[in-house]
């Protein structure tokens, strides 16, 4: 489902400038999960794959002021509707975790894939999410199988203080439950 590059099959890809490589020999065991909308609590506008494309107009919206400048990517986004972009190959290191942490390893970018999933931390995402999320991870654990379910964590596990996402609306529960089911 990936191709050598490792790009996903089952994304529509729109990469992004805002990526580089992994430093030499990095293992790629963690999988973040995030959350975004633009603006903030609204859905389905083209406002998030700009802002991954280099390509987002600061002017257009007042509460955007703010990512002026911003170089951020994700390698995936998943909306509401359950569809995949894809901006940065999984085999490069998006930029979508900043200062981060996980088990005393710092630099999370380096060794993790990251998901935003079009949401917030209160509202409470879509069915179809989840099942396009279900079906993708199980995609990345079938290439990158140091990631196990313990490695899979939201962006607050990995910078706790600073970031939120993916909320108390996510239901870790029931994506673990699904993804166990599909193994």
């Amino acid at each position: 489902m990936f191709d050598p590059q490792g790009w996903y099959s089952g994304a529509r890809r729109c990469p992004s400038p805002h990526f580089n490589q992994r430093p030499a020999g990095t293992l790629v065991n963690l999988l973040v999960i995030h959350n975004i909308s633009l603006p903030a609590g609204q859905f389905g506008l083209p406002y998030i794959e700009a802002l991954f494309s280099g390509t987002l107009d600061c002017n257009c919206h007042p509460s955007f002021s703010d990512l002026q400048d911003l170089k951020v990517s994700s390698h995936f986004v998943i909306y509401r509707n359950g569809n995949i972009v894809q901006h940065v190959p999984i085999k490069a290191r998006a930029w979508h975790a900043g200062k981060s942490v996980f088990q005393g390893q710092e630099n999370c970018n380096d060794f993790s894939i990251g998901v935003e999933m079009e949401g917030t931390d209160d509202k409470p995402y879509e069915a179809a999410q989840y099942r396009s999320l279900e079906v993708l991870t199980q995609a990345i654990m079938c290439v990158c199988p140091e990631i196990s379910l313990g490695r899979i964590v939201g962006h607050c596990d990995i910078a706790p203080g600073r970031k939120t996402d993916p909320g108390p609306a996510f239901n870790w529960q029931e994506y673990r439950t699904a993804l166990r089911e599909l193994s």
